[in-house]
């Protein structure tokens, strides 16, 4: 009697959904990202509008932001820093969006996820085409229980690296205002 009695309050009371790791998180969005491509059925601005969503919460892009103007994060204003981060998106999402839609039902597989501190992880993919594979990591966080990519790296290639490097040659010279001035007119285009 007492073990059907503990089966009906182990069937009723819910149990919390474990805890998603940053491999399965990364793998989740990457598949959904996937899906959209690979439907016939929608036109090439639905895909590029779902994919952008996928993206949101795919990424940080607050952390983003930091890791990639590092030091220089706080000589922006706190409005600074939120435009930025908004221009910042704006950017990537311009510059990559044609390289994924140029898609042709490569495979992706994942590896594995090695910590990097206590709320960090790296995370090992591949891209496999007809003739070749490349390598991806996914630098990722975990804040409030979710996982999301701060950085993404390509046949070693950083992103956050790439335009750090970009980002702090012009601030060695301009301010963060020319910066933000300089990332408007780039993304109005």
């Amino acid at each position: 009697m007492g073990f059907c009695f503990l089966l009906i309050v182990l069937w009723i009371v819910p149990v919390p959904a474990r805890a998603t790791s940053a491999l399965e998180t990364i793998q989740s969005q990457v598949n959904k990202v996937l899906e959209v491509l690979r439907n016939p059925a929608e036109n090439k601005a639905t895909k590029e509008k779902k994919i952008l969503a996928i993206a949101d919460t795919m990424f940080d892009p607050v952390e983003l932001s930091k890791r990639t103007l590092a030091n220089h994060w706080r000589s922006f204003s706190s409005d600074q820093q939120k435009e930025f981060t908004s221009l910042f998106g704006k950017l990537l999402s311009s510059v990559y969006m044609d390289k994924i839609m140029q898609y042709t039902n490569e495979k992706v597989t994942f590896g594995k996820e090695t910590k990097l501190s206590e709320d960090s992880v790296e995370v090992q993919s591949e891209v496999v085409t007809k003739t070749n594979t490349i390598p991806m990591l996914y630098r990722m966080i975990q804040e409030k229980g979710d996982w999301r990519a701060y950085d993404v790296s390509i046949e070693g290639i950083s992103l956050v690296g790439n335009y750090r490097s970009q980002f702090r040659d012009i601030l060695a010279k301009k301010s963060p205002e020319d910066l933000l001035k300089m990332l408007r007119e780039k993304t109005r285009k």
